[in-house]
């Protein structure tokens, strides 16, 4: 088995706390994006969409998303439960998930792709989507600070792929190469960030 990573990159790193969550294991390949060793033919034939992570078991097959990937070892390793513990529990997370993926990583994303400076030079950039989503960073920021206000995590008391999701997106968006900034009126949100960011995962 061999998970295929961009350190540093939003999705790689979701597994990555992913798995130092669960205390598992993996061997790591690193994979030079900006050489564009994602895109060639061999590459390809592990992913058809050439983005990363990827996993490849030991017969060869490759599972790809993020999620997908978090998946399969929820399944091999179902402690601590991170995708809920039962039917409303697990409906609650993967709620909680898609609200972050529709709402935090779509603004931060667009904002990445046609804001940053280093992404300038590899598509056509339209300023103007950057400009909304910038707003809708913010606007999501709140939701999610209201979401915090009578529980610790997003999905109720316990840390769960909902909150690794808001992590990395958050932690992404707010560096350098994005440029995107908290509100210091989200106290809730500041709070929460702190809890995430003091697990010991937070740095694998």
């Amino acid at each position: 088995m061999k998970l295929h990573e961009f350190a540093g990159a939003p999705n790689p790193r979701r597994v990555s706390i992913f798995l130092a969550e669960k205390g598992v294991e993996v061997p790591r390949n690193p994979v030079a994006m900006f050489h564009g060793e994602h895109r060639t033919d061999e590459f390809r034939q592990k992913n058809a969409m050439r983005q990363l992570p990827v996993l490849e078991l030991d017969d060869g097959q490759c599972i790809a998303e993020s999620v997908a990937i978090c998946r399969y070892f929820e399944e091999l390793h179902p402690e601590p439960p991170l995708f809920g513990v039962d039917a409303a529990d697990k409906a609650r997370v993967e709620m909680w998930s898609r609200r972050v993926e529709l709402g935090l990583m779509m603004s931060v994303g667009n904002v990445w792709v046609h804001g940053a400076k280093a992404t300038a030079k590899l598509l056509k950039q339209v300023p103007e989507v950057a400009a909304l989503h910038r707003k809708a960073f913010v606007r999501h920021c709140a939701f999610l600070d209201q979401a915090l206000t009578d529980r610790p995590f997003l999905a109720g008391e316990r840390y769960t792929i909902a909150d690794i999701g808001a992590q990395v997106w958050l932690d992404f968006g707010t560096t350098p190469l994005v440029g995107l900034a908290m509100d210091d009126a989200h106290g809730h949100l500041a709070d929460w960030r702190a809890r995430v960011a003091g697990r010991p995962s937070a740095s694998a």
